[in-house]
């Protein structure tokens, strides 16, 4: 049966690092994404950081559930393609050092064109990312939602094994007017990590649109299931980008999730 393990994305509840992480632990939370360039740097996390951090996380029950390491560019692109790669290698061995195992990037776009230049420049690095991964004990997911499962699935495909997760993001899906179930079937044996969001097709907008976790259209039921029969062992990860309420509003996530599982 899927564990539930329920985790806050800790810029979503818009508090200094160390009270956003109590008030997380407050609101039931097994674990915290931290933001790896805003809130902890690696060239900063001497052993001694570590250590009290790990130590602040287990007098709270908690666990980093990723490290959330967001680039300027994408990985297809050269130009300083080389320091983006570093910096992503030192997220995964700050991530390894905190008890985590999963480093969150929004990779770039994905060419459908395997003849673009960009395709050639994206495996290539995500290679040498993957490799990397083997010896950090943590590994890169890639931010879904801003291509369709196929083509995620095709450069998962053209990866060597183990190269690539996904982070699974059911709301960016739906926003790109994408199908979320086909692309969890596609996908579900890649998700390491799993962002609790929801959405709606806003026909006056013409696109789709945010919306508070269990009010949109995702079909939770199917794609904890499919989460289900891959074994996934990871957490469910809590995200608003609303202004207001944000605490309330993780606090009322985190019970839909129980409630789910009830």
């Amino acid at each position: 049966m899927l564990q539930l393990k329920k985790s806050i994305r800790i810029e979503s509840l818009r508090q200094p690092f160390k009270k956003a992480i109590v008030t997380a632990a407050s609101l039931g939370a097994d674990g915290i994404e931290i933001n790896g360039r805003t809130e902890l740097r690696a060239a900063e996390m001497s052993r001694t950081a570590v250590r009290h951090l790990r130590k602040m996380l287990d007098d709270l029950n908690l666990q980093v559930s990723a490290i959330h390491f967001p680039t300027r560019r994408g990985l297809g692109i050269a130009d300083d393609l080389d320091r983006r790669i570093d910096a992503l290698k030192n997220a995964m061995t700050m991530a390894y050092d905190l008890g985590c195992n999963v480093v969150v990037n929004q990779i770039g776009r994905v060419p459908e064109d395997v003849e673009n230049p960009q395709w050639a420049t994206l495996v290539e690095a995500l290679t040498d990312l993957g490799n990397f991964s083997q010896k950090a004990g943590a590994w890169l997911a890639a931010k879904s939602g801003s291509e369709s499962g196929e083509t995620l699935k095709s450069l998962i495909d053209a990866l060597p094994i183990h190269a690539l997760t996904i982070d699974f993001d059911p709301g960016d899906f739906l926003i790109n007017g994408f199908n979320v179930n086909e692309a969890m079937k596609l996908l579900g044996p890649h998700v390491m990590s799993f962002r609790a969001r929801d959405a709606v097709q806003d026909l006056s907008l013409g696109r789709g649109v945010e919306v508070q976790l269990g009010r949109g259209s995702v079909d939770w039921a199917t794609l904890l299931g499919v989460l289900e029969e891959n074994h996934y062992t990871g957490f469910l990860t809590i995200e608003r980008d609303s202004e207001e309420n944000t605490i309330e509003q993780c606090g009322q996530a985190i019970e839909y999730l129980t409630n789910l599982f009830q």
